[in-house]
């Protein structure tokens, strides 16, 4: 797409990858970027280096700050204030784990940032992977087994519960790419970038850097995990129809660098302190090993006066900072090697403006990934001849079991069905009335036991005529355990919709207009047209002469549910 006269909001603009993309795109005249990063100090460094870099661009330079995959209400917490605070970290896991609403989309920080700007483009160089692995759900598990075996008394265990699922690594991904797609979808951005990470710098399970842990590290293999599932979310997103444009571009190399100096060394934002201690504070090695220093070494430490690490450092943004040998070492041939933040910019600008890099892992999934096959749909036919064939030699209807799901297919199904028992055709259920067509469906329940039993004991119970009796046996899929099961007319209209037959009125009005807007769309399609135009023609719906459930539910998943496959 044009950049041009667009609004680009750039998350983690403040870091080397991010930055490098401000730069590289501010040369394509947007109307607006927008630079997003953690803390404000760095964004208002980032504002200030593009305009000294870019003087006279006409762009608007806007900024924004804070914790993306937060509330906005805690957007400048930190995690761990959070984490200790028992009630902001019970709205933690609830965010997590509830059924996603419009209030809560619109309580998060990202989708602020989204609706106040509007952006066209959205760049996204936030490295969540290691933002999620590093949460560290092992460690958690370790303290909650302590805590369980009673090894641990300190921390109590409604807390310790709490922690371990706020730390869950799918849960956190999963309601990430949902408020990220509900957001740009209600604010119409057209392009979504994603800088990923393959989590090992490009290397295998022998990658050799890691913090102490074993090799491969958990902690790290879990950062390459997470990648994956939002590459293949991503992969999803950008088979929904009416998305945005989604690519993913993914270093497979250590990334550098944004500066070379020297000066204090830091590690988590803070400097390294230097404790001047002596051969002769050596401890001595017996008994068990304690990580924390023990009370006298504490009380030496807090006696010294600690200077700061000053080296001569690579500052490789969000990897840290790196020494002249650990720089050598990991771009050496043979080990991590490296890439250059403006390289991965070019390949960025270049497949918004519509370019083909071969560099977009999104388009490589779409085209590595197999789909469906002529021959499986030759065979077809033949598999749906079969059973109609073994449903004719053993007089029965094979119309739905619920293994498929949702609920709403084998509702869809079985109330089609009902209405080809009774009426035949969709032109005879068109026009008869609402009140004809109540009436002899539920004369057909009435007399047909063995139906109704096949129905309600799959879990889809029937809602009666009058609105407020139900049939139903042992197990009901709708409404779902998690839900809000107090009754009303609303809930009742709610669950109906989602997985009961539904014998009111207002359902049969539902069904006339349903398949009289079939007939319609049929009909529309000019007689003399015999091209391979339309796949839903009078052939495909009428050559069998009475209704085919299969066939209505796929139409209304498409046209009702929006479940259009986009890619074959």
């Amino acid at each position: 797409m044009e950049i041009r006269g667009k609004r680009i909001l750039v998350l983690g603009g403040w870091g080397q990858v991010g930055s490098s993309i401000c730069r590289e795109a501010l040369e394509e005249g947007p109307a607006q970027i927008v630079v997003c990063s953690l803390e404000k100090w760095q964004t208002e460094d980032a504002l200030k280096q593009l305009r000294l870099e870019f003087p006279e661009s006409s762009t608007d330079l806007a900024g924004e700050w804070g914790d993306v995959f937060a509330r906005y209400d805690s957007k400048d917490a930190s995690r761990r204030d959070l984490m200790t605070d028992p009630e902001s970290r019970r709205i933690l896991v609830d965010d997590l784990i509830c059924e996603l609403k419009t209030d809560l989309v619109h309580a998060t920080f990202l989708y602020r940032v989204i609706e106040r700007h509007r952006p066209h483009i959205i760049i996204d160089c936030i490295n969540l992977a290691t933002v999620f692995a590093y949460r560290d759900v092992y460690s958690s598990t370790r303290q909650l087994l302590r805590a369980l075996d009673g090894a641990d008394e300190g921390e109590p265990l409604k807390g310790l519960v709490e922690a371990h699922l706020a730390n869950a690594y799918i849960p956190q991904l999963i309601r990430h790419v949902q408020v990220l797609y509900n957001s740009m979808l209600e604010c119409n951005t057209r392009c979504y970038v994603k800088i990923g990470t393959s989590g090992t710098g490009g290397m295998g399970l022998n990658v050799p850097y890691t913090h102490s842990e074993e090799k491969p590290s958990r902690v790290l293999l879990a950062k390459s995990a997470i990648a994956g599932a939002h590459s293949l979310l991503l992969f999803l997103m950008a088979r929904t129809p009416e998305s945005p444009i989604i690519k993913e571009i993914k270093p497979t190399a250590a990334i550098a660098w944004k500066k070379i100096a020297y000066g204090p060394v830091e590690r988590g934002g803070k400097p390294v302190s230097l404790f001047p201690l002596e051969m002769s504070d050596a401890i001595s090695l017996e008994g068990k090993f304690q990580l924390p220093p023990s009370k006298a070494l504490s009380k030496k430490l807090e006696s010294l006066e600690p200077g700061t690490l000053e080296s001569v450092y690579i500052d490789t943004g969000e990897n840290g900072v790196f020494s002249l040998g650990e720089f050598e070492a990991i771009t050496s041939m043979g080990q991590m090697e490296y890439v250059t933040p403006e390289e991965i910019a070019l390949n960025v600008i270049f497949e918004i403006k519509g370019g083909n890099t071969g560099k977009d892992v999104i388009a490589a999934l779409d085209q590595a990934c197999m789909g469906p096959t002529f021959r499986a749909g030759a065979l077809r036919d033949s598999a749906l001849a079969s059973m109609r064939k073994l449903e004719q030699e053993h007089e029965v209807d094979s119309v739905a079991f619920e293994n498929l799901g949702p609920p709403k297919l084998s509702k869809i199904l079985f109330e089609s069905y009902l209405l080809k028992r009774t009426y035949g055709t969709m032109q005879a259920v068109a026009q008869a009335s609402p009140e004809e067509l109540q009436d002899r469906v539920c004369q057909e329940l009435e007399s047909d036991s063995d139906l109704r039993s096949r129905i309600i004991s799959i879990g889809i119970p029937i809602l009666l005529s009058d609105g407020t009796r139900l049939l139903r046996a042992t197990q009901v899929k709708v409404p779902h355990p998690d839900a809000e099961l107090g009754v009303s007319p609303e809930r009742i209209d709610l669950w109906a919709h989602d997985g009961w037959i539904d014998l009111r009125l207002s359902n049969f009005e539902l069904w006339r207009s349903r398949f009289q807007q079939i007939i319609d769309e049929t009909e529309a399609i000019p007689f003399n047209d015999t091209s391979s135009r339309y796949e839903r023609n009078r052939e495909y719906w009428f050559q069998e002469p009475t209704i085919q459930p299969g066939k209505v539910a796929s139409w209304l998943f498409i046209n009702e549910e929006k479940g259009l496959r986009m890619k074959h």
